[in-house]
């Protein structure tokens, strides 16, 4: 047995299943330092409402007491961290919805603004609507919503 082989050999397969906690816990941690750092005090997780597709995205309802008692939809993974009012949207998948539409008009707006001549905001923009289009796609396959 060549020392490769060996090596493989005695390395055990990662559990899909641990390795998707762990990415849960992850996204879990950076919506709540996302929404503190925008001065807003997560209290609670619904988490029967909350949707995870790992390793892409997770959106969170989640409630807070400070400043004042609200409730958000929250959005991280493989894209941009953002949050909305809970009014905005009834479930997680029309808050990926809302999400996509918000992010293509953010872009329109970036371009329509001058901005994107900057290479670090043309970068941005460019991010905003290949996540968008991502998302509006994840809205629509009826398969994740089953």
């Amino acid at each position: 047995m060549t020392e490769e082989v060996a090596e493989s050999v005695a390395q055990p397969t990662p559990d899909p299943e641990a390795l998707r906690q762990e990415w849960v816990r992850t996204q879990f941690q950076k919506a709540n330092r996302f929404l503190a750092e925008k001065g807003v005090i997560p209290s609670k997780v619904l988490a029967d409402e909350s949707r995870y597709l790992a390793p892409y995205l997770a959106i969170w309802k989640m409630e807070s007491k400070q400043p004042k008692k609200q409730t958000f939809w929250v959005m991280s993974g493989d894209l941009p961290s953002d949050y909305v009012d809970v009014k905005v949207a009834a479930t997680a998948r029309d808050a990926i919805r809302h999400f996509s539409m918000m992010w293509q008009l953010k872009a329109e707006n970036l371009h329509k603004s001058g901005v994107t001549k900057d290479p670090t905001q043309l970068k941005f923009a460019q991010l905003l609507v290949s996540r968008a289009e991502s998302l509006y796609k994840m809205n629509q396959d009826e398969k994740l919503w089953g």
